[in-house]
């Protein structure tokens, strides 16, 4: 039976939790690792009405983007909704988990998804660079082990070096220990010096496989207190970064670009910013979510036009008298989610034979209506 954990740590490989900005609540945020899913509904956001779909639904998994909880719960008054919500979820044995800005900053996740139905080429992040360090791992195993370690470490994914698979080093040496009275041996007797020819393996990983490359390795080793050397490799780790700047394939005026964007986020009304609506465009900054406070993150990059979600009045006059031209499509854009994550749990399902039912939030919660 897949449980909850099994379908989180596969997820966090596409998009590690560490990714995530600090601060933001992401991760489990009701029920249990260890229940087990059968039905799992993908959501932007967690709300009453979503909740009530969920068990109109039969759905024992929530996956979200928008966490369900930004503040603690003080007191569980059940006059208050969202408190009521949460008492639902439990009385249902429904578990939700968030993937907030640990998504907003994957590669190939929320901004690329963005960026993309937008048709933007040669995107890159908006925002500051941060890097998931390149590991590099070197265990210490008896000789009549090194082949099968080798294999479980490549079978984790460690040892990828471009296009070149399983790659590791290798040196012989001589290890000595004594083992204590309490201690069970694998080879040796206790109280006893001992010297055994060993082999040091050494390969690199990726920080997201951290976790699957030391379980494998445990696992593969003879020893009861396996000995393994973990370093961080600086500058050659997994380059990350919030929001994306891209070009249009062809030149647009800003209103044809406002019309465009309208066509591709299905939305009714855009609050558009700008000096000179007949203005030619072809660099594009976006950021999904609230983004207002990053638009001189976006006059640095050269763009031209900047989306993002929830500009307030004052950032408004301030972008204005920059010459930056933005749009405000609202932050429910991100509703692209839905799908995008589908597609990628469809597949993983097959690849791990979870053997769930995945299904897509049905309903509108954008909070805003224009009349």
């Amino acid at each position: 039976m897949t449980k909850v954990r099994d379908v989180i740590q596969r997820f966090e490989l596409f998009a590690p939790k560490e990714m995530a900005e600090h601060g933001d609540p992401i991760g489990l945020q009701l029920g249990s690792l260890d229940a087990d899913v059968h039905r799992m509904l993908i959501s932007l956001d967690v709300r009453p009405e979503v909740v009530a779909e969920a068990i109109r639904e039969n759905v024992d998994f929530i996956f979200a983007h928008h966490p369900a909880m930004f503040h603690p719960v003080k007191s569980f008054d059940l006059s208050v909704p969202q408190n009521a919500m949460y008492a639902e979820l439990l009385k249902h044995n429904i578990t939700v988990y968030a993937a907030h800005t640990n998504l907003d900053n994957a590669n190939g996740g929320m901004n690329d998804w963005l960026a993309a139905a937008l048709k933007l080429d040669s995107t890159r992040p908006l925002l500051q660079i941060h890097e998931l360090p390149l590991l590099k791992l070197a265990v210490f195993v008896p000789k009549s082990a090194a082949e099968s370690m080798r294999k479980a470490l490549g079978e984790a994914g460690a040892g990828q070096i471009g296009e070149y698979q399983q790659c590791s080093f290798s040196s012989i040496g001589q290890g000595r220990f004594t083992p204590s009275a309490q201690a069970h041996p694998v080879i040796g007797k206790s109280l006893r010096p001992e010297q055994v020819t060993g082999e040091k393996i050494e390969v690199t990983l990726p920080y997201r496989l951290k976790d699957k490359v030391l379980t494998a390795m445990l696992s593969a080793h003879p020893y009861e207190k396996p000995v393994f050397d973990l370093f961080t490799v600086g500058g050659l780790g997994e380059k990350y970064g919030m929001g994306r700047v891209g070009e249009l394939k062809q030149k647009m005026t800003i209103i044809e670009f406002a019309e465009f964007c309208k066509q591709v986020f299905s939305v009714p009304h855009l609050r558009v910013i700008s000096k000179d609506l007949q203005q030619k465009v072809k660099k594009v900054a976006i950021l999904g979510g609230s983004g207002g406070q990053f638009y001189p993150e976006a006059l640095k990059s050269g763009a031209q036009v900047y989306i993002t979600g929830d500009i307030s009045y004052h950032t408004g006059h301030d972008i204005l008298a920059n010459g930056l031209s933005v749009f405000d499509p609202g932050h429910h854009i991100e509703q692209i989610c839905k799908t995008r994550l589908k597609q990628k749990f469809d597949v993983w399902n097959k690849e791990e034979d979870w053997q769930i039912e995945t299904v897509s939030s049905k309903l509108n919660t954008d909070p805003f209506k224009f009349i």
